[in-house]
């Protein structure tokens, strides 16, 4: 299939590079920045190719899976992490870290707003078997950029940060924002343990979460840490008394984090962190790129193409359902993988809508790699993400934006 782009949408895509280029110098200076750091990790690590060797089973002294949390435990400037391929969702990783923090009438406070919609079914918001409200764990939620609830935050226990706005038409948190976050709810309860669901996230800015004073990080490896090489995982990692208390809901209580073999992906796993600074700066120029492409054409965007981001996810609003399909089925058909496949809304395990999803990925669901998706309701929000290479989600921005221009 022919990829044909007109001049109108090239001289637009012209337009919009030019003036997006002293924000890419930005986000070259943070990978550069975030290089250095990982660099630093692997080294402090002292990782051997005798760490890449095989281990099955109970994975007992498995020394690549110690090597792998010892990285991160660097990046991240942190006591302790569980990077595992027994993790198999950033929704997985938070759901092992909530029962592992939280007891029977503990509160969990989620102080970004609502949830994530998978994480609606772990905390009970949805009825689903084995939530936390079946364990008698309250839940609070409430937002400190529009108000600060002294009470909610006095009587929680744990206290959840998303960074990321999910399928809400809403800009990302910044890490400066997460420290405010944090330093409100300290000094309100000094007990309460931070928790930061730091998904599509990092290495957006220089700094992590972490720096900024939470307690507990996690996330994906089929997101950013991952840099689209990593095939499944998830991390958690943080202090270690809220570390200790997590790895008996990793495994199992008595056993916890000294057992789980790594399966012969130790060295993906490594490659994956090492190269996730440079992976994720592109996939953030895309971001960029398509926020002002699609700005020019009249669209609303967030964040817009100058804004300071916290996350790799570039919101579009079509307020067309047919739009948003036509947007979808752009994107998937200049991918490497099932280009020619029709992309329709279907049902997905742990959402209520129907969802759109376009993600010709070579990793099932790899949301670092080019996709793009979206709920199909209104206001018809498609949420552009990833890109290993600039010049691909460059490229998909602007074929989408020919397609939708009819």
């Amino acid at each position: 299939m022919e990829i044909n782009i007109s001049n109108e949408i090239r001289e637009l895509a012209d337009i919009a590079e030019r003036e997006a280029s002293p924000v890419f110098l930005e986000i070259e200076s943070v990978r550069s920045h975030n290089f250095l750091k990982v660099l630093d990790a692997f080294r402090r690590s002292r990782i051997s190719d005798f760490n890449f060797r095989d281990t099955s089973g109970y994975g007992y002294k498995d020394s690549g899976r110690e090597k792998v949390e010892s990285v991160y435990k660097y990046i991240f400037h942190t006591d302790e992490a569980l990077v595992r391929p027994q993790i198999v969702s950033g929704t997985h990783a938070i759901a092992i870290s909530l029962f592992g923090l939280l007891r029977p009438k503990d509160t969990l406070l989620y102080l970004s707003g609502e949830p994530y919609e998978t994480g609606e079914g772990v905390i009970g918001i949805r009825k689903v078997e084995g939530s936390l409200r079946d364990f008698n764990i309250n839940y609070e939620e409430t937002d400190l950029n529009e108000l600060l609830d002294i009470e909610k935050i006095k009587r929680a226990n744990v206290g959840v940060i998303q960074r990321s706005g999910g399928y809400s038409f809403k800009k990302s948190l910044t890490i400066a924002e997460i420290g405010e976050y944090i330093d409100k709810a300290k000094k309100i309860n000094p007990d309460i343990c931070i928790m930061v669901d730091n998904c599509y996230g990092e290495f957006v800015e220089d700094l992590e979460p972490t720096d900024a004073g939470a307690d507990v990080v996690v996330g994906s490896l089929i997101k950013n840490m991952g840099a689209g090489i990593t095939p499944t995982g998830g991390y958690i990692t943080g202090k270690e008394k809220y570390i200790n208390k997590i790895e008996s809901r990793l495994t199992a209580p008595g056993v916890g984090r000294d057992i789980g073999p790594m399966l012969g992906l130790t060295r993906l796993f490594l490659q994956g962190a090492f190269f996730a600074p440079m992976v994720v700066s592109n996939a953030v120029k895309g971001a960029v790129f398509a926020s002002r492409l699609f700005e020019l054409l009249g669209y609303e965007v967030k964040p817009k193409f100058n804004e300071l981001r916290g996350d790799i996810v570039q919101g579009i609003k079509l307020d067309d359902p047919d739009k948003l399909i036509k947007f979808a089925q752009a994107v998937q058909k200049v991918s490497p993988i099932d280009w020619d496949a029709e992309i329709q809304p279907a049902p997905l395990a742990g959402y209520d809508n129907k969802i759109l999803m376009a993600a010709g990925t070579f990793i099932q669901g790899s949301s670092i790699e080019l996709s793009a998706d979206a709920p199909m309701k209104p206001p018809y929000v498609v949420y552009l993400q990833g890109g290993i290479y600039y010049e691909h989600s460059k490229l998909a921005s602007m074929y989408a934006a020919e397609v939708l221009k009819g």
